[in-house]
């Protein structure tokens, strides 16, 4: 059989993609295309569903929405369509990843008259019920908030053009695929709307939803080779429990680290390690769900802005989140899920940059270390501690606090996942969102 070679496209002027759409792109400073947007925007700007999986930071997310603004800027609504009809649904699973998404959707749509809408829990939800009066063309939000609005019939699915599902196998972590399929049944057939699925992995779950809803779905890895981006140096320590704070404090001066995250496994313990990092002259804040939503969003702008160096999460913050420049990931906690570890250090290195990830090996999580090091392929470089390493003198602020652990920074009981309202729907309620179930982009 002649093999026939297809040249993929390298640059978004190569695509033919409408003069409005084009703009919006270059406003972001894209040029080059990564490695899965060569793969899959030939796909899906011809109307292909696709079940994709690649590496965290490589553009999934500009992919998906360059292709759903491109839908709608080409093509007409569906007969019948009226403005409580969205055109695009993203369902993504914490309320972190969809503002992310909403953010670049609106840059890129920034020259077009497109209606963008995002939904989520932990906010005025009377207020995001009235964002659907003036119409909406791509409605963004997590499972919980999406369903209370459309069993209150604020708007419906039935003339939806596309359906994108963004990290679809945390959305079973999260045990939202209930929810997810609740959606699902209310949309047009498969064969009467494009699907698009993006994830850093796809597992046989994934894959079994993926050919149940969609219409024969391309499954595309647009990149082989290792899971981990290849500008990430790693290092692994193996310490006590007792002594991984002063070798983080160690390591993190030594470093001069500018803009680091350091993932814990629970809440108390990064609740711990932001405070005693305040009082050693650290400019830190935390993910935490006892945070307000607003205070959460405030902290991650001034983390993007390099007001904060430092971000203690835990693995709420592994997912989609697209920060610049971060240089150092910190695994204070080695994840007790061996994909987790790939998608924290995926938080540096991003889009061909460079980064340090750097894991703590204790008696208490040592043991997830065999099922990480199987899972990349590769032992993990160890690096040899030195006594006075661990050395690092008194808190030189003992009074300071980090941003997210102030009293006005809490949540009200109501605001909580716990609380008596967390998980309920309805006007008084937040609604159940991707904090509700567990902790969890752009190029």
């Amino acid at each position: 059989m002649k093999q026939i070679l297809i040249t993929k496209p390298t640059l978004f002027t190569e695509l033919n993609l409408p003069e409005s759409l084009q703009k919006g792109i270059e406003g972001l400073g894209f040029t080059e295309m990564t490695d899965v947007q060569q793969t899959a925007l030939p796909l899906t700007l011809a109307g292909k569903d696709v079940a994709g999986q690649g590496r965290t930071g490589t553009g999934k997310t500009a992919t998906f929405l360059i292709t759903a603004i491109n839908r709608l800027l080409t093509t007409k609504p569906k007969q019948g369509r009226g403005k409580q009809h969205p055109r695009v649904l993203v369902i993504a699973p914490t309320r972190e990843l969809v503002v992310q998404i909403s953010e670049d959707a609106r840059k890129l749509a920034k020259y077009t008259d497109l209606k963008l809408h995002t939904v989520y829990g932990g906010v005025d939800y009377e207020k995001q019920r009235q964002g659907f009066d003036a119409g909406v063309d791509i409605l963004i939000g997590t499972p919980g908030r999406l369903i209370d609005y459309l069993k209150k019939r604020v708007y419906s699915l039935s003339k939806a053009d596309m359906l994108i599902i963004d990290e679809a196998d945390r959305m079973f972590d999260l045990g939202f695929i209930k929810d997810l399929r609740f959606m699902l049944r209310r949309l047009p057939p498969y064969d009467q709307r494009q699907s698009l699925m993006f994830s850093a992995t796809l597992s046989h779950r994934v894959l079994e939803l993926a050919y149940e809803h969609m219409n024969s779905p391309e499954k595309l890895r647009a990149e082989e080779g290792d899971l981990t981006a290849s500008g990430i140096t790693e290092e692994m320590y193996h310490t006590s429990m007792d002594d991984k704070f002063p070798l983080l404090v160690h390591l993190l001066r030594k470093s001069n680290v500018e803009r680091g995250m350091i993932f814990i496994n629970e809440k108390r313990t990064g609740e711990k390690v932001a405070r005693n990092l305040a009082r050693y002259g650290f400019s830190v804040g935390i993910l935490s769900g006892d945070v307000r939503q607003k205070k959460r969003m405030r902290i991650l702008e001034d983390f993007t802005a390099g007001k904060l160096h430092l971000l203690v999460a835990t693995d709420v913050a592994s997912r989609g989140l697209h920060i610049d420049n971060v240089t150092h990931v910190f695994n204070y906690d080695l994840p007790e899920d061996a994909e987790n570890y790939v998608h924290r250090i995926g938080r540096t290195a991003r889009a061909g940059s460079t980064g340090t990830a750097i894991s703590f090996s204790c008696e208490r999580f040592c043991f997830g270390l065999p099922d990480i090091e199987t899972y990349i392929s590769r032992q993990v470089p160890l690096f040899h501690i030195d006594p006075g390493m661990l050395d690092i003198g008194k808190p030189t602020n003992p009074e300071a606090t980090a941003e997210g652990l102030k009293k006005e920074d809490r949540a009200e009981q109501h605001d909580r996942p716990g609380g008596k309202s967390g998980s309920g729907r309805g006007p008084n309620r937040n609604g159940r969102n991707g904090q509700n179930r567990g902790r969890g982009r752009r190029r």
